[in-house]
């Protein structure tokens, strides 16, 4: 029990770490899933379980990190500078 408290403690510490770049968010959420898909899948105490579990975790966590992330456009002042807007 101690363990998979402290895993939950870790992936909310590293969750914290926001980005708005895509592939980013893709990897982040593919390993936060994995590993708390693991941690979930090794509390029943079969390896066969944990492995499930981080694979369907990392999946999902892959897509969500990337469905959720948000989507930037470039608009430019009456100056011509380039600056990043939230797209339409």
């Amino acid at each position: 029990m101690k363990k998979i408290a402290l895993v939950c403690a870790v992936l909310l510490t590293v969750a914290g770490c926001n980005t708005n770049n895509k592939g980013d968010r893709t990897l982040a959420g593919a390993g936060l899933g994995a590993a708390t898909g693991a941690a979930i899948g090794a509390a029943g105490g079969d390896r066969n379980d944990a492995v499930r579990g981080a694979l369907i975790g990392g999946l999902a966590g892959g897509i969500l990190g990337r469905a959720t992330a948000p989507k930037n456009c470039t608009a430019y002042d009456r100056n011509g500078r380039p600056y990043a807007v939230a797209c339409p």
